[in-house]
């Protein structure tokens, strides 16, 4: 009879959570960086997880005493050229350490402007809009993979969305919207198809960021219509593969977040309920919820002779 074995096929272990606030200054100006980070290793063999064997851990204390003196040393640029920092010296330092994974997310300080409309050398106020974060992937013998994204956007607009000529079935109950509230959390996702000179992080998540923003709402006085999610999340891919050509691809995910005008037929003694009266009333409903996912990539480009 033959004797079953087994074999670990993958294996990784790291420090999560580990939060630091950098400061910087340049004369007067101080700048600031608040980050939580997380590592994670894996190893060219299973000895530790096998007999028990230790002598190859950096243990997950090591790694977070790594992020802090790293920090000291290089500083923070940005979440992207800190996790390059931290995956390469994992990579450097340990021979036996075949692949480095760093996370990143990025508390949105902004610095306090005074009344004359001047930012503020050294007051920030937190502006929790939406998370930023980054990841870096990096393979013994391979070129590092960096990510970037943003977590937690909401929008929401009053107008200028429907939603129309969906499949009608026996089992359809939600009519035609011609004109609705829309309103989403995005979630989005980008991976760099190269690292170049010309590529500066900050820059690049400000312009996806905006990119977000303006094909959602559009201009101040006229917005701009959406006949759906699924094409909104579209046209918002493909601008920011347009205006950042580093980016080889981008997934985002933007939920449904429902607001449903709340039925005040019930109240029939109370006049003037029927019409605008001060406005109009939604009740918010978090679940159940629509999920409208995609990812869009470059694709080949032919030349015509």
């Amino acid at each position: 009879m033959a004797k079953e074995s087994f074999k670990i096929i993958e294996s990784a272990y790291g420090k999560a959570g580990v939060k630091i606030l950098h400061v910087s200054q340049q004369g007067s100006v101080h700048t600031i960086r608040e980050l939580e980070v997380e590592t994670s290793l894996t190893l060219n063999n299973h000895k530790d997880y096998e007999r028990g064997d230790n002598s190859d851990i950096i243990a997950t204390d090591t790694q977070k005493n790594t992020v802090y003196i790293l920090a000291k040393q290089y500083g923070i640029s940005s979440p992207e050229e800190f996790g390059l920092i931290l995956a390469n010296h994992f990579i450097s330092k340990y021979p036996w350490v075949v692949k480095a994974k760093v996370t990143l997310s990025a508390h949105p300080w902004q610095r306090v402007t005074d009344t004359a409309g001047r930012p503020h050398n050294h007051a920030f106020v937190s502006t929790p809009l939406s998370v930023r974060v980054a990841s870096v992937l990096l393979i013994r013998g391979q070129m590092p993979v960096v990510s970037a994204g943003i977590r937690n956007l909401r929008v929401l607009k009053t107008t200028q969305s429907a939603f129309v000529n969906f499949v009608s079935d026996e089992y359809r109950s939600l009519p035609d919207f011609k004109d609705r509230l829309f309103s989403t959390i995005v979630t989005a996702d980008w991976t760099y198809g190269k690292i170049n000179q010309e590529l500066d992080f900050d820059s690049a998540f400000s312009t996806a960021h905006a990119s977000v923003l303006e094909v959602f709402a559009g201009p101040a006085d006229k917005g701009i219509f959406s006949p759906s999610v699924q094409n909104s999340q579209f046209l918002t891919q493909k601008m920011i593969l347009e205006k950042i050509p580093q980016v080889e691809q981008i997934s985002i995910s933007m939920p449904n977040v429902h607001y449903f005008g709340f039925d005040l037929s019930k109240f029939p003694r109370i006049p003037g309920l029927e019409g605008k009266c001060s406005g109009d009333v939604y009740l918010p409903v978090d679940k159940p919820s629509g999920q409208i996912t995609s990812t869009l990539a470059r694709g080949m480009i032919t030349s015509k002779l």
